[in-house]
Order: structure tokens, then C-alpha cells, then sequence
């Protein structure tokens, strides 16, 4: 049995994107191994990979086991054909080149996320059934001290004018790292609450999956 606490947890968005790489091949298998002539990508290389795949589309992995012309993409199991038919997972992969901490966080909470049923309510049947059908959309909101000098501040201001999506890397306490990529929205006008600190809060919302490594 072990528990998990949030203090000493950091949350970090991209600032940089190398170069997109052409992915001419990505197999069924557990984890997938992608093929991009002379990527030059080494191991532990957090990347942004674009696919035909559902599931492996606009989400951030890691490198595993570069060669030449191929490398494993750590997290990634595509042994089920049918949510990830062979040949159609082709796309790009691009290095994640920049971090930036977002300072003085005081909470992160996430909603969403959580699967939607179709109910099925049958003649012969007293009790109805439900099967999954879908995830509703995930996000993250994250609250911290107002101080538009900070560096993650401004990091965030820039990605929510600009209507950009970013990467985000939370590396938890207790260990572990997760990974998503979304939209930014800041709200700029602080909260003001008597006794405490001025926050402001802003919100990451995911256009691909949420990806933990253990480590």
C-alpha cells in the first residue's frame, strides 16, 4: 500500500518545438516503433507526435531504443487493430526543445475525462445495461499566486493571446511524470480575497491524451 501527496510537485508548458519529423511508419506493437529517416532523436526525447491514430494523435511521449532510422515510442501500445489499424498511424514527431516552470502554483485541479454510456434497456431484461461510448473532454486548471513579472506568467499570457496550444509536463512529488498537450487560457483579472493571496487561474484544455510514466 502507498499514498501519494501533491507538495513538491512542479508544473511546467513548452516553450520550444524543434522541427517536425516525418513519420513514414508506425507499427502495432507494444510500444510502437516509428520510422523517420535520420531523426537524430535520442533516448528519454520528449516528443510531440501528430498521427492518424486517435489515440496516439497531438500527445507527448517518450523516446526509447533510437536507431538510424527508427525509435520506440515509449507509452504507446498500437496492438489493437482496430483502434490502431495497420499503416494509418503515419504522421510527425517533433522535439520538445524548451520547458518553462510555472512558478508559485497553489493548486491543480482537473475535470473531465470521465467515460459517457449509452443506455440499453431491453424487453426481456428487468435490469438496464450501459456501454461505454466515449470520454468526455479533459482539463486542467491551475491556480497560482498573481506576480505578472513571473517568467511562467508570461509563458502562459503569450499562449492564451495567441490562441495557442502547449505542451504541459507535471512531474509529480511522490515520482512520476505525466504529459498532455492543449490549449491556454489565462484569466489575467485577479482574484481578491481579504486575508489571502491575490490568484489568478488558467486552463489547459486537452486535445490529445494524458500520458504518465511512472518515472
Amino acid at each position: 500500500m502507498s499514498f501519494s501527496l501533491p507538495d513538491g510537485s512542479k508544473f511546467f508548458i513548452s516553450t520550444g518545438v524543434a522541427a517536425a519529423l516525418t513519420v513514414s511508419g508506425l507499427s502495432n506493437a507494444n510500444p510502437a516503433v516509428a520510422t523517420s529517416t535520420a531523426h537524430g532523436l535520442l533516448a528519454g526525447d520528449e516528443i510531440l507526435l501528430y498521427s492518424g491514430w486517435e489515440d496516439a494523435n497531438e500527445s507527448v511521449f517518450r523516446v526509447a531504443s533510437p536507431a538510424a532510422n527508427t525509435f520506440a515510442v515509449s507509452g504507446l501500445d498500437t496492438t489493437d487493430t482496430q483502434w490502431f489499424p495497420a499503416g494509418t498511424g503515419t504522421g510527425t514527431a517533433a522535439k520538445i526543445s524548451g520547458w518553462q516552470e510555472i512558478q508559485q502554483l497553489t493548486n491543480v485541479a482537473a475535470s473531465g475525462g470521465d467515460a459517457q454510456f449509452a443506455t440499453v434497456e431491453l424487453l426481456s431484461r428487468r435490469n438496464a445495461i450501459q456501454i461505454p461510448t466515449r470520454f468526455n473532454a479533459t482539463s486542467l486548471t491551475l491556480t497560482m499566486a498573481d506576480d505578472p513579472n513571473l517568467a511562467g506568467y508570461q509563458a502562459l499570457q503569450s499562449a492564451s493571446r495567441g490562441l495557442k496550444q502547449r505542451a504541459f509536463k507535471l512531474l509529480l512529488a511522490g515520482g512520476g511524470t505525466a504529459y498532455g498537450f492543449g490549449y491556454v487560457a489565462l484569466n489575467e483579472m485577479p482574484q481578491l480575497n481579504k486575508g489571502q493571496v491575490n490568484t489568478v487561474t488558467a486552463s489547459l484544455s486537452l486535445t490529445g491524451r494524458f500520458i504518465r510514466y511512472s518515472s
